[in-house]
């Protein structure tokens, strides 16, 4: 969904588009300036078209990843890469979208950044060379893995009690789940579905999940 443009009566939205569509972000800071270091006065002498929420308008970025390590959800995102899966840009987005400590990319360390909509600047990436380093990343930390897959014998994500504080980890587009991962995950979950297709893009089944852990834990929706 793309961002409305802020009306807060004090920043203008800068001018006119030459078009009908409506632009992105404000415009130069119309009066006195803020006064605090999170503010970023190139921001704020020339306007700022960035992707991120009418709160953040006009903070440096370091400043934004500040605030959000001081309320980022407990539950963690891994990623399977061995080929290069397009669809981390967009669960990387979907992440910074619903709070996520951090997004863990196991296998290739490059990956399109296009679907992430720069999020990637204001979200904790981290990369595992294997899947052994993602393990014992999580048992140093007590996390316990979830694998979310349709596979043979998994369980419905939709009745499943999500622990807290995991480790959502997620397959790459066509292979799924590696055999690796299986084996040392505590639970494999599967999405509902009811249509005639095998399964769903993996970008969409990561924000299922993810916002079945954001019902399950920040509404108290608990099954």
């Amino acid at each position: 969904m793309n961002e409305q443009v802020a009306t807060s009566p004090s920043a203008s939205t800068g001018t006119e588009a030459t078009d009908s569509a409506p632009q992105v972000g404000v415009g130069p800071w119309q009066g006195p300036w803020p006064e605090g270091d999170r503010y970023d006065p190139e921001l704020l002498a020339h306007g700022d078209r960035r992707n991120v929420v009418d709160r953040y308008r006009y903070w440096r970025r370091e400043a934004i990843v500040a605030d959000l390590d001081t309320h980022r959800h407990p539950f963690h995102v891994a990623v399977e890469n061995w080929e290069h899966d397009f669809n981390i840009g967009s669960v990387v987005r979907t992440a910074n979208a619903f709070g996520t400590a951090a997004v863990h990319i196991v296998g290739r360390r490059r990956w399109n950044r296009r679907g992430a909509m720069v999020t990637d600047r204001y979200q904790h990436v981290h990369h595992h060379p294997d899947t052994g380093e993602l393990v014992a990343w999580a048992a140093e930390r007590g996390l316990p893995l979830i694998g979310i897959d349709n596979l043979p014998g998994s369980v419905p994500l939709e009745t499943y009690p999500l622990p807290r504080a995991c480790v959502l980890v997620f397959g790459q587009e066509g292979p799924g789940l590696s055999e690796e991962v299986r084996a040392v995950c505590q639970a494999v979950l599967s999405i509902a579905q009811f249509g005639s297709t095998r399964s769903i893009n993996a970008g969409a089944a990561a924000a299922v999940a993810m916002h079945a852990w954001i019902r399950a834990h920040v509404f108290d929706q608990h099954l």
